[in-house]
């Protein structure tokens, strides 16, 4: 071996005969593969402590349209709220849908009005009002309301800040939403009751 060569061989493989040969310096180096958390308790439990607890969706706007809306609750911008959790409102115009996209992250839908499906990783899973609806990990996945006359409305809870820290942050839209209006639906707008 060379002299200052950063390799080290094994001259007995012993258990685990799959070992390599070659064991490189990085491989066996201790690393630290998330941020520092820092501070003290104290004032981070003060500070929750004051914040409010109930958060009314009638104090937050819509965005987006015309086939999907969103209404971020509580967002990973939110630090001094919750720092592991994300909770958003998606509401679909009748025959409308979202974008095609994947994230790191699961998510968990409540299906609070209306009847829609997803389609993971090619699959179609049909869901409705008081269903649970569970995005797995890595999953490509989009949004569809199936019903040509209601709106279908969800309520999203994922763990995204959680993911975001660790540097986690992979997320793509393969397919950006629709930008025109569902047939029937140029007078659909947000619901005003969530």
């Amino acid at each position: 071996m060379a002299e200052g060569s950063n390799e080290t061989t094994t001259a007995d493989p012993g258990l685990g005969h799959n070992q390599p040969e070659v064991v490189w310096d990085r491989w066996v180096k201790k690393r630290t593969f998330v941020r520092a958390l820092e501070g003290t308790y104290g004032e981070m439990q003060k500070g929750v402590y004051e914040q409010p607890r109930v958060y009314s969706i009638h104090d937050v706007k819509w965005n987006g349209g015309p086939q999907f809306y969103d209404k971020p609750m509580i967002n990973p911008q939110s630090m001094n709220i919750a720092q592991s959790i994300e909770t958003h409102l998606g509401a679909f115009a009748p025959g409308g849908y979202g974008q095609k996209h994947g994230h790191m992250n699961s998510a968990v839908f409540y299906v609070l009005r209306g009847e829609g499906y997803d389609v993971h990783d090619g699959e179609r899973i049909d869901s409705e009002a008081g269903d649970v609806l569970i995005v797995e990990n890595g999953c490509v996945h989009q949004h569809f309301n199936s019903s040509p006359d209601e709106e279908y409305i969800v309520l999203v809870m994922k763990a995204k800040p959680l993911f975001l820290f660790m540097h986690m942050v992979f997320q793509k839209n393969v397919k950006m939403p629709p930008s025109d209006v569902a047939p029937g639906q140029e007078d659909y707008t947000a619901p005003s009751d969530y």
